[in-house]
Parts: structure tokens; C-alpha cells; sequence
């Protein structure tokens, strides 16, 4: 059994710090003058006039904002609907603080602020899932290569719905509730001109009369700081839940993705977009390139072209303008504009009828819609993926093979569409337990820097290393085990004290036949609950599944996490067959399989999870998903992935060197782009996967060495390629920024990694 005799003790605690991590790194910056002196907490407060935060020194804060606000215009506004950047898995603040046990300060208003890295929540629930953690990870290593960027999107005041999961009844969504003021790395931006007051931009819209409306929003900054301490990237939130804005305003800003109804749905896309140029004009910054991270801010695209009409038309365009002086303008505008699309399933594709918008903007934004935003299949509605599509200077998938996908749905613009396959930070996702191994590897040095390290590197002793990979394997599988078990107790005492039924079968066994073992082969899946995503695939046919294990008396744990969209009814019940399948599966593998559904699931539980598995399970129909990073993420532990053909695990399969494909591979067309219940290929796929299994835990019950060779092999060939270091590159060659000669030489450097647009495109 793969490291199962190892006893380690290994606490939750450890998983949510990494202290040591900090002394490590700041002596192997000092050997290359990389990291910057520090000598006292105080050193840390920065201020303009905007306000006083925390995170870098007073030099490096100056220096950034002079980058962001030069007349150059050499910067980036990087815009998201979410962003996923929660402080408890990425902390270097917090780290730092520890470390040099800057845990006091004379100052007041200093050790406020300490008190609240030091002890104050962690967490900022403006993501639903993988759009908005991709955000947050390309951001952390935008700051860690010294991009200049600004990011933008809504803070939303209760965020994201938390969830509740009844066996009975399935997801229960909730308000969330969370206090943006009492949030680490979290600042309120303050009125230059009214001291202590905050700030409040205007931000233009109009009503279904054509009369022009105006909503308020109150500015936050997240700080997003470098590893080094030595860089920042500023995430601006637009706060529109204030009493100055309108109701209908307020509403719209209170939730992530609300969508009651379509106008509010509208409403907040707007928000977003037409935020853009008031904010960035009120705080004096000066981006030459807008990067939409999806189309949910493409209106400021709008805002834009009116610009650009008045500016060469006059005051009174909208009088005189034709529809060749509209689309003169929309390719002058284009040239700021690069867009990237994460999804081919429809339901991600804003799509807003004609007669709606009529009622929320003036006539002449309808007749640049009607000419920029046209769906041929759906007259009647406009498209504002089509849209983004159309006025861009470059347009890139998330995969290679989204490229190919995105392609046939949009042949118009297929030339410019090119391939930059996702990544993640690998310095958040890389458990802890395996950077300390890592930190003390010398063939591994500056790994932190570098991750393209681990392509290079010669280990003189292998056998050693990958016994030392094995326990920190097993480390973090305890930890996943002990987390799990716990919320099993916890799930026991609630079934008494509350009317939640809760969401695991083995809840209602007695303890000592419940609890899950270290070591034993743990599956993990976690994303959202969508139905192309067909989390319950592999149980399509329980009995022949528990047969597999009972044959060969082979345990095996599935643990599964995730939320469906609150108005995605069949999402839900995908979840809810995860629930009925359990007892089923106990029963018929006589206690061999067991079934583990985790609520409200977050970045600290997918860290948790990545690391502590034995695979990642990924299962959608090919090709809807697009890219898909959890699995990524689980690379990046050296843990192996047992996915379908589809996505990022194309370009990561490496000929099963790194993992195990299963299921359909055949061509793209009209059935394989398809999400109707019938072309699903349930029974072909879960056969398919049946078919595997046994190969596999065969392989870790009877042949561990072999295992770790394919841990060993995702390092070496998969970190390299899947990090945002490397991604983030890649999308500098789109951004024509002037960088200096070492940034750009560093930059280079992670371009050479990988060419996500391959010679055979």
C-alpha cells in the first residue's frame, strides 16, 4: 500500500501556515539582493493620497502607483467579474509577520492593522469557483514578475452564497455574511479632498427614457503582494451598496452572478463595464490595454466607441454618426482591448434581448449593438461574447484545444483566435509539506522564483527523494482524513441539535465503522456543479463499480466537493445523486468504497484536497471544458489525474506519462458541442472508466514505486507548464509593454517554458 505504513502527526494548523517558508526564502534573497530590508513593522505602512495601507515599504508603493499612473500608458487593466484570493492559502504578509515576530507596534493604527493580519478573517467571498481563483492566481504572479497591472471588478457584500447540503433535500444556499472592513489586505480607498471620508466615484448610466441616471460606488483596494514583499498588484472593488446609488443599483452589487432576473443580471455586467474608465480616471491611472477576463465588462467597450465618436464627430455625434463612422471607431478601439473566453457551453455566453436593452441605455448604444452585436442564431437577442469577440486586438482560448472548439463557433474571427492554455500559482497550491520538501532539495533551488526548476532538474539520489515525496504524500492525505473525519462527528452532533439532515451517509454509522484510514486510495473532484461536468459519471452502474473492489478487495475513497449555481436547478440534481449514491455504494462494496461529500467548498478546502488525493478525477463531456485548473493544481503536488480527454489534461497527458485518460476522443461537431441530456454519453464514458480503474489501483496497492514515478513525471514535466508564471508571460507578449531589461529577460525565460500555441495550430 503507497506510504500507508508511515505514522506522521500533522495538524490543520500547519496547512493554513507557513511560517518557516519566510526565513527559508528571505536567505536565498539575501545571497541575490532580491528581497528587500525590512527592519520594523512601521516599514511596512505606505500611503498616498488616497490612503494609508499595509503590505510593502513606502519606496515600493511609489514606485508601483508611478508605473500605473505614467502618461505612457504602460499598464494593464485586467477586469473580472471574480476574483479568488483568499488570504488563508496565500499569506506572504502574514508570513512575514510571524516570522520576524512583528507582532507589536506602538503605533496604534499600526497594530490595528496587525491584529487583523495577525488574527482577523480570511476570507474574501467575491469568486464562485475556477474564473475567479484563475483571477486571483494570474494576479499573484503578475505581482511576482513585476507586471504592471491594475485589476477591477465588484465587491459584492454578500459575496458568494454559502452553502448548506441536506441528504434529503440537497444544496441550501445562504447569504453570506462578511465584514470587508475588519479583512486583511482589504483597504477602503479615502476622499483626497474630504479627509476621512471615503472615496465615491460617479459612474454614468441611463434609463429606459434615455435620460441619463448616475450610481455611487465606494472604491476597496486588495492589496496583491509579492512573494519578495518587493512588488504589488492593486485589485480595485467597486462598492456599489451604498446609500447614494439607486436601489435597483444597490440590489444588483449586493450578490456575485445574481441572477433573479435577466435585467438584474444586465444591471450587474454593467456595473462592472461602465465602472472602468471612472475609476481608473479618478485615482490618475492611466492603462493602455484593458484585458476582459470574459465578457462580463465588455460594455466599457461601449463607452469607448461613444468616446472615440464624440472626439472625431463632435458634441453632437450622436446626431450626425453613420454606421461606418461606429465601426471606424470600434476598430480604434480595438487596439486597447484583449479579450480572453473560457467557455464554449452556452450558458456562459451573456446573451440579453434586444427589447431589455432598450430599456436600459440610450438609442445610440442600440445602434452599436445592432452592429457589434448581433447573434445570427438568436436575432432577436444580443450577444455580448459575439461582441467581445468582434472588437479586440486579441482574442485567446484557455486551452488548445478550446482553441479549436472556439474556432467553430466563432469561424468570423477564427484567425485571431489563439491558444494560452491556464495555469496556476504554484506557490499557493503547492502544500506546504512539499515545499519544505522542495526548499531543502538543492537540484530544486529558487523553485519559488522558478518553476521552471523542476524541468531541470537532475536528482543525484531519486530513490530518496521520492521516499521523502511519499511521506509528505501521506502527511497531507492525513491531513484531508483528519479534516474529513472531524466534519463526520461534527455532521453526527448536528443531526441532534438542528434540523439539517446531513449529507454523508457514514454520518449515520457508528463512529468506529465510519472513519476514513490514511493511505487508503483517495479520488478527488471538486468544481462546479454543472451537468456537462457529470460529477456523477462513475456511478452510472454502482454494481459494477463495488464489483471492481470486491473482486479484488480494494478500498478506495471518493471525496467530492462543490456548489451548482443557485438558479441552476439541474446542477443541483446532479449534486443530490452524489447524496443517493452513497448508501448504495457502501452496501454493495461491503464497506470497501466510501462516498464523501464536503460543503462549502472553498480555496482552503480545494488546497487541502489537491494535495491530500491520490487522483484527480475529472469527468466532463469533451470538449466543453474549456481548461479546468483543479486538476492543474493537483499536478503541481506530483498527484496524477484520471480525467477525460479534454481541456488542459490534452496538452498534460504527456502519452500517460503523468496520469490516465479515459472516455470519447472523437472529432468536434455539432453532437460533441451538445449539452442535451441525451448526447451526454453516460454509458459509454462510465464503461470506459470502469475499464481503467483496476489498472490503476493495481498500480498503487501492488506497485507503489511505479506510482511515484508518475508523481516524479508531473513535476518534471507538468509544473513547468501549468503556472501562472508562465501564463502570465504569455499574455505580456499581448500587452506591448516596455519592461526593464531584467523583468523582460525573466519574462523570456517563463515564455520559453511553453508555446500554448503550437507549431501545428
Amino acid at each position: 500500500m503507497l506510504i500507508a505504513e508511515q505514522k506522521h502527526s500533522f495538524s490543520n494548523k500547519h496547512l493554513l501556515t507557513s511560517k518557516n517558508n519566510v526565513t527559508r526564502h528571505s536567505e536565498q534573497n539575501v545571497s541575490n539582493n532580491k528581497l528587500i530590508n525590512i527592519n520594523s513593522v512601521e516599514e511596512l505602512s505606505c500611503s498616498n493620497k488616497f490612503g494609508t495601507f499595509f503590505g510593502v515599504p513606502q519606496s515600493v508603493f511609489d514606485r508601483v502607483w508611478q508605473e500605473l499612473s505614467s502618461p505612457k500608458k504602460n499598464s494593464v487593466a485586467y477586469v473580472s467579474m471574480e476574483i479568488g484570493a483568499d488570504p488563508d492559502i496565500f499569506h506572504p504578509v502574514q508570513d512575514f509577520l510571524q516570522e520576524e515576530g512583528f507582532t507589536q507596534s506602538p503605533e496604534p493604527a499600526i497594530q490595528q492593522v496587525l491584529d487583523k493580519y495577525l488574527h482577523g478573517p480570511r476570507k474574501i467571498p467575491n469568486y464562485s469557483g475556477g474564473l475567479g481563483v484563475l483571477a486571483g492566481d494570474t494576479l499573484k504572479s503578475f505581482a511576482d514578475t513585476h507586471i504592471p497591472v491594475i485589476a477591477i471588478s465588484l465587491l459584492y457584500r454578500e459575496g458568494y452564497f454559502s452553502q448548506l447540503v441536506d441528504s434529503r433535500v440537497g444544496q441550501i444556499d445562504q447569504a453570506t455574511n462578511w465584514s470587508p472592513e475588519a479583512t486583511p489586505t482589504l483597504f477602503q480607498l479615502q476622499d483626497p479632498e474630504d479627509p476621512g471620508q471615503p472615496l465615491e466615484i460617479t459612474v454614468p448610466f441611463f434609463n429606459e427614457y434615455d435620460h441619463p441616471t448616475e450610481a455611487k460606488a465606494h472604491v476597496w483596494m486588495k492589496m496583491e503582494v509579492s512573494e519578495e514583499l518587493d512588488y504589488f498588484v492593486p485589485e480595485f472593488l467597486l462598492d456599489y451598496f451604498i446609500p447614494s446609488s439607486p436601489p435597483w443599483v444597490r440590489e444588483a452589487g449586493l450578490r456575485l452572478y445574481n441572477a433573479t432576473s435577466a435585467i438584474m443580471k444586465a444591471n450587474q455586467r454593467r456595473m462592472l463595464g461602465s465602472g472602468i474608465l471612472p475609476l481608473t480616471e479618478a485615482l490618475g491611472l492611466t492603462p493602455g490595454t484593458i484585458h476582459l477576463n470574459e465578457q462580463h465588462g465588455v460594455t466599457v467597450t461601449l463607452h469607448l466607441i461613444l468616446r472615440h465618436l464624440e472626439k472625431t464627430l463632435g458634441k453632437e455625434y450622436r446626431s450626425t454618426m453613420r454606421d461606418e463612422d461606429i465601426m471606424a471607431a470600434a476598430r480604434e478601439v480595438a487596439e486597447h482591448i484583449v479579450y480572453t473566453i473560457h467557455t464554449p457551453v452556452k450558458a456562459g455566453h451573456d446573451r440579453f434581448a434586444r427589447s431589455l436593452y432598450t430599456g436600459i441605455s440610450h438609442e445610440t448604444c442600440h445602434q452599436i449593438l445592432n452592429l457589434l452585436a448581433i447573434d445570427a442564431d438568436s436575432p432577436h437577442e444580443y450577444n455580448f461574447t459575439a461582441f467581445a469577440m468582434r472588437v479586440n486586438r486579441a482574442i485567446n482560448s484557455v486551452s488548445r484545444l478550446h482553441r479549436d472548439v472556439t474556432r467553430k463557433q466563432f469561424p468570423d474571427v477564427a484567425d485571431k483566435i489563439k491558444a494560452i492554455t491556464n495555469g496556476v500559482h504554484h506557490l499557493t497550491w503547492i502544500s506546504e509539506t512539499r515545499a519544505e520538501l522542495f526548499d531543502k532539495t538543492k537540484e530544486l533551488k529558487d523553485w519559488r522564483d522558478d518553476p521552471g526548476v523542476f524541468a531541470r532538474m537532475q536528482l543525484s539520489d531519486e530513490q530518496n527523494f521520492c521516499k521523502q515525496l511519499q511521506q509528505a504524500w501521506y502527511q497531507d492525505n492525513q491531513v484531508l482524513v483528519e479534516y474529513i473525519n472531524t466534519m463526520l462527528s461534527e455532521h453526527r452532533t448536528q443531526m441532534d441539535t438542528t434540523w439539517i439532515d446531513p449529507p454523508n451517509y457514514l454520518s449515520r454509522l457508528p463512529p468506529e465503522d465510519s472513519c476514513l484510514q490514511p493511505g487508503v486510495f483517495t479520488v478527488g473532484f471538486a468544481r462546479r456543479f454543472s451537468t456537462y461536468k457529470r460529477a456523477d459519471l462513475i456511478f452510472d452502474d454502482i454494481p459494477a463499480l463495488a464489483d471492481i473492489l470486491v473482486r479484488n478487495n480494494w478500498q478506495i475513497n471518493f471525496i467530492f466537493a462543490g456548489k451548482a449555481h443557485p438558479q441552476d436547478e439541474p446542477g443541483k440534481s446532479v449534486l443530490k445523486l452524489i447524496l443517493d449514491n452513497q448508501k448504495e455504494l457502501y452496501k454493495r462494496s461491503n464497506g470497501l468504497a466510501q462516498l464523501i461529500f464536503v460543503p462549502g467548498y472553498d480555496m482552503r478546502i480545494a488546497k487541502m484536497m489537491v494535495s491530500g488525493v491520490h487522483t484527480w478525477l475529472n469527468s466532463p463531456k469533451r470538449p466543453l471544458e474549456a481548461s479546468g485548473t483543479s486538476g492543474m493544481k493537483a499536478a503541481m503536488n506530483g498527484v496524477p489525474n484520471l480525467s477525460v480527454m479534454d481541456g488542459w489534461w490534452v496538452e498534460g497527458y504527456h502519452d500517460g506519462a503523468t496520469g490516465w485518460k479515459f472516455g470519447y476522443e472523437g472529432p468536434l461537431n455539432a453532437d460533441s458541442l451538445s449539452e442535451h441530456p441525451d448526447t451526454l454519453l453516460y454509458a459509454e464514458d462510465s464503461q470506459s472508466f470502469y475499464q481503467l480503474l483496476p489498472q490503476v489501483l493495481e498500480l498503487f496497492y501492488e506497485r507503489p514505486d511505479e506510482y511515484m514515478q508518475l508523481a516524479l513525471n508531473n513535476l518534471r514535466l507538468n509544473v513547468p507548464i501549468f503556472n501562472t508564471h508562465r501564463m502570465a508571460a504569455e499574455y505580456v507578449r499581448k500587452y506591448d509593454l516596455e519592461l526593464p531589461a531584467q523583468t523582460e529577460a525573466r519574462i523570456k525565460d517563463f515564455q520559453n517554458l511553453y508555446q500554448s500555441e503550437s507549431s501545428d495550430s
